[in-house]
């Protein structure tokens, strides 16, 4: 059994589902967001809440790109591909990574 196929196969299938709700919700998607649920309706109103919900739709397909390729390579190739697959997905995912939500959001204000 290729454990890193099924790891990759399943993480972007699952990344391509949030990306697909990004898309077809746009900023009404936004309340999905760690973080920006949190901020009170009033404040939510000074944040380009399209530009966010772009932003993190196209996040999700270049992780769903990452992770079906690393899937695809451990499916034909080897299973160790889905390890860097996966290392590779986590530097891009920790790259937008923000503890404080003021710096997390602090691009969208309008």
């Amino acid at each position: 059994m290729n454990i890193g196929w099924i790891a990759c196969s399943l993480l972007s299938m699952i990344f391509l589902l949030f990306g697909i709700v990004f898309a077809i919700f746009k900023e009404k998607a936004t309340i999905f967001i760690s973080g920006f649920n949190a901020i009170s309706k009033e404040e939510r109103q000074f944040y380009d809440q399209r530009k966010m919900s772009r932003d993190l739709r196209n996040s999700f397909f270049i992780w769903v790109i990452i992770l079906a390729i690393g899937a695809v390579l451990s499916y034909y190739i080897s299973q160790n591909i889905a390890i860097i697959a996966i290392i590779v997905w986590l530097i891009v995912f920790f790259k937008d990574v923000h503890l404080d939500e003021k710096k997390a959001f602090e691009k969208y204000k309008k």
